[in-house]
């Protein structure tokens, strides 16, 4: 399986946003970012934004494409459209649960079988989640006690369409609203960026 590798401290301050959620990874006096380091032609903004996003979400190029085709076809903007779909993912709802402390931890704990939606294992971490879907910690994964105690207190409650439930167990409640989706990303410009292709 494909994944996006390389230094997670260098690339976030490559591309002026934390896409790896450690709280140290911005952290380097000096140095600038992609956005004050140097002026960006307008095709540039619009590359920067999809790197940011993808990198964010740690998506591969291709994926990311078949996303945003998808994303255009909706009824909805394509920009907000698209980072919903990124939102709903196994592997990102597993790290806004609070039971990974990155999206990576949170895909590979989905890779090796640790998670469970609606009872059963799902080890895909692109699976498109639904509303009202259980997300939960399997037997194996409650033998670890780094991912019991990950849930105990990272646990994003200030999200409205995540809740809690026992058992370390979290539901999808709605499909999140744009504004909602704690992400930085000016969705427009990726939009553009994919609409002068």
């Amino acid at each position: 399986m494909a994944k996006m590798m390389g230094p997670r401290f260098k690339q976030s301050r490559r591309l002026g946003l934390n896409v790896c959620g450690h709280p140290k990874a911005m952290n380097r006096a000096g140095r600038g970012t992609a956005r004050s380091d140097k002026k960006l032609t307008e095709y540039g903004k619009q590359l920067l934004e999809k790197q940011r996003l993808r990198a964010y979400y740690g998506v591969m190029e291709k994926q990311f494409v078949r996303l945003v085709a998808e994303a255009q076809k909706a009824e909805e903007q394509t920009g907000p459209a698209l980072v919903k779909l990124l939102e709903v993912r196994l592997d990102n709802l597993t790290y806004r649960m609070g039971f990974a402390s990155s999206i990576r931890q949170a895909r590979q704990m989905v890779t090796h079988g640790h998670m469970m939606v609606n009872g059963k294992k799902v080890d895909i971490p692109s699976y498109r989640v639904s509303v009202g879907d259980v997300i939960s910690l399997g037997a194996r994964g409650r033998k670890v006690d780094m991912f019991k105690e990950n849930f105990e207190t990272n646990f994003a409650s200030s999200l409205p369409y995540i809740t809690k439930e026992k058992d370390f167990a979290g539901t999808l409640v709605s499909i999140p609203n744009r504004e909602d989706i704690p992400v930085e990303i000016e969705d427009q410009l990726i939009v553009e960026f994919y609409s002068g292709k």
